[in-house]
């Protein structure tokens, strides 16, 4: 089969970690055995990943940083932690490859992904990104950068920029990442839901700062790659109706249309699981034949329909 792994962010950096570079590669090579796993079962994988956390530390040490050296935008900042990233997975997966006596070539590519520049998210920017900052700091970044701060009422220092999140819609390098795929390669793309860009007046593409939702942008390619399974890795086993409650029930099976239901409905919590299922959707209806939504821990079982939300058509 034709599979695309979306890593969270928790599979690279865990909240309360430094994040040093030997902490991260320790959770790569730990999400790297899952994936040669299901690889050395004879399947094609494409992995895309989260990039949160490293984003936010980039973030920070552009603030550290201010004084001295010229401050980067976030679409470019993205793009850095991209490589940075795929670097990690890339040369983990190909050792662990080698070990087991599997030759296949190992790629990653920088993806740009394009978003609507008229899309409502940047009316309403909701997304928080970057260190928190005092009032005063906050005051003076508005002024000097532009930015939106909101106040997230965590206390004296509980100002943070917040940046649109607006829909992806295609992936700009989806033809060069599908026939790699297709010729076997072993591709790393769209990372943190792929740089945002848009289409100025003169039909260039332009970097925009906004964030896209990487399980949004991962359901995208794995349709536009033709996989057959998107596997949403996460930090729960499954997808639950009444999540948080004492009346959680976790959810098996789902038809597109049973999925879609309970979305609009609001059964599924904004910012988290509500666009992994989202994701999910779009790929069945542009012809996936299987979305699953599971932990780290159970991907083989999962892709073999054994554990986890499976969504169907």
């Amino acid at each position: 089969m034709k599979v695309v792994v979306a890593l969270g962010g928790n599979a690279i950096l865990r909240r309360g970690e430094r994040g040093t570079a030997k902490e991260q590669f320790a959770h790569v090579k730990a999400a790297v055995e899952e994936i040669v796993s299901i690889i050395s079962e004879g399947h094609q994988v494409l992995i895309t990943h989260g990039n949160g956390p490293q984003v936010g530390d980039i973030l920070l040490k552009e603030e550290c940083a201010s004084g001295t050296l010229p401050h980067m935008p976030l679409d470019i900042c993205g793009a850095e932690s991209q490589g940075l990233i795929g670097y990690m997975i890339q040369q983990t997966l190909k050792n662990r490859l080698h070990k087991e006596g599997i030759h296949r070539p190992v790629i990653t590519i920088i993806t740009q992904t394009l978003v609507d520049r008229n899309d409502a998210a940047f009316r309403n920017p909701e997304k928080p990104i970057g260190p928190y900052y005092s009032i005063t700091k906050a005051e003076m970044l508005k002024k000097e950068r532009g930015w939106q701060i909101h106040n997230t009422g965590a206390g004296e220092n509980s100002f943070r920029r917040v940046v649109p999140s607006p829909e992806p819609f295609m992936i700009v390098e989806e033809r060069s990442i599908k026939s790699l795929f297709d010729t076997g390669f072993i591709v790393i793309a769209a990372g943190g839901g792929g740089i945002p860009v848009f289409t100025n007046e003169n039909e260039e593409l332009t970097g925009i700062e906004a964030v896209i939702d990487k399980d949004l942008a991962a359901g995208i390619l794995a349709a536009g790659i033709g996989a057959d399974v998107l596997l949403i890795l996460t930090d729960v086993d499954f997808a639950y109706r009444n999540f948080g409650t004492g009346d959680a029930e976790k959810i098996e099976e789902l038809r597109v249309d049973s999925a879609e239901a309970l979305l609009n409905r609001g059964e599924f919590a904004k910012g988290s699981m509500a666009p992994k299922v989202l994701a999910c959707i779009k790929f069945i209806k542009a012809g996936g034949k299987r979305a699953v939504i599971t932990s780290l821990e159970h991907t083989t079982e999962a892709l073999e329909g054994k554990t986890g939300t499976q969504i169907v058509p």
